[in-house]
């Protein structure tokens, strides 16, 4: 099973559905910190992904594959109720595991910042190009090399110089090769598009559903509006916003848990 840390430190409403936190690339379940101490009468688990954080040691060939490593891991934990908060690749993670994983108890879904898929087999071929000349450079270049051209994409725009260093810094115990092979594996060329079929399922279970984004993540609040997601914004914030703005992501979430 995935490696998980569940919180929080005092004791929870046991009466409530699990928040389970996915994070994305290049991090790990310590992602979430500085936000679970203002969830703490939820109960709360983070899981490290495959290839990351205390998981280096399990890898995965797709999509398909992680959604089953994270059903397994949910079992073992005998979570049987829970509601899916993924950032990035883990917000695109969450997607396709309540399309098609086994996916019963989920009861809620919070995605930040994640694709739902791109729209043309032009545009997903390529984006495997683009991804496999990256994992090219996180398997031969010193990985502060990498990460430091990596941190300079348009997505990472609103990042201050000081916020650029420390994420290099703080995502320097990642193998490179680790990060190439779940890179491919997950690659957003691999990924199924999932909106029609997110949007219908949610619909057909009657999942409450919403979308965060940071208020200078542009990209991604026009993806929420051009798929007909339920999008919240939180305030002083790029892509990252749980990270950025922790107290604000924390706001809009507890409102979205009301009405869960």
């Amino acid at each position: 099973m995935l490696a998980v840390t569940r919180y929080p430190l005092v004791e929870a409403d046991n009466n409530r559905p699990w928040l389970v936190f996915l994070h994305g690339l290049l991090g790990d379940g310590q992602d979430w910190e500085a936000l679970l101490p203002h969830l703490n009468h939820w109960p709360c688990i983070t899981i490290d992904l495959p290839d990351h954080g205390n998981s280096q040691n399990i890898s995965v060939d797709d999509f398909e594959q992680l959604s089953q490593q994270l059903a397994e891991t949910l079992q073992a934990c005998n979570i049987k109720r829970y509601i899916l908060i993924g950032y990035s690749l883990g917000g695109r993670s969450a997607m396709y595991h309540t399309c098609f994983g086994e996916s019963d108890g989920v009861v809620g879904l919070v995605v930040e910042g994640g694709n739902p898929g791109l729209s043309s087999e032009a545009e997903r071929q390529a984006r495997l190009l683009h991804d496999s000349r990256w994992a090219e450079q996180f398997r031969h270049q010193p990985l502060p090399e990498v990460l430091a051209q990596w941190y300079q994409q348009p997505v990472f725009a609103n990042l201050s110089d000081e916020s650029r260093q420390r994420l290099i810094v703080r995502r320097g115990h990642n193998g490179g090769n680790n990060v190439a092979r779940m890179l491919e594996s997950t690659s957003l060329g691999r990924q199924p598009r999932l909106a029609d079929i997110l949007n219908t399922q949610l619909k057909r279970r009657n999942i409450p559903f919403c979308y965060l984004c940071g208020e200078q993540d542009a990209k991604f609040q026009q993806i929420a509006l051009e798929n007909h997601f339920p999008l919240r914004i939180v305030a002083a914030a790029g892509h990252n916003a749980h990270s950025a703005n922790p107290e604000g992501f924390a706001k809009q979430l507890l409102t979205f848990l009301k009405e869960c």
